[in-house]
């Protein structure tokens, strides 16, 4: 390991602060953006269209460990994108098995036709981000 991620590794203990990353794709001639915001505890993406903007806002809470059962989510705020904002909540909270608030902002395009643009940017910041972790231990 390079010192200066180890340096970056040791404040990030030392100070308990969020991780985030970036990431954007451009198809179909459209920008489609995610911020990704981890703490120890949740995760917070915001995917959006063109610009950074809050959306429908989900919110899914995994079950505990030794309990079986679906994730369980809601909509907290909107309900243009509330589908796709509660199944990617479900998906991030079930994948890292903390609670994950999603927001969800669309303006030309409908929540079928981002989807699958959706799922892969949700992908690949929880990749990079799983990818830094590793790489820090």
């Amino acid at each position: 390991m390079r010192m200066e991620n180890w340096d970056r590794t040791l404040e990030e203990i030392k100070t308990g602060r969020a991780k985030v990353v970036k990431e954007e794709l451009l198809e179909q001639e459209t920008r489609f953006l995610a911020v990704y915001v981890e703490a120890s505890n949740s995760c917070l993406i915001l995917l959006s269209e063109q610009e950074d903007k809050l959306g429908t806002l989900a919110v899914a809470v995994p079950k505990p460990k030794d309990l079986l059962g679906p994730v369980s989510s809601s909509v907290l705020l909107g309900d243009k994108n509330a589908i796709s904002a509660r199944m990617f909540a479900e998906f991030v909270a079930s994948k890292k098995g903390k609670i994950a608030l999603v927001s969800v902002y669309l303006n030309r395009l409908s929540e079928v036709q981002a989807q699958a643009f959706f799922m892969h940017l949700i992908e690949k910041v929880i990749k990079t981000e799983d990818e830094k972790e590793a790489a820090g231990t």
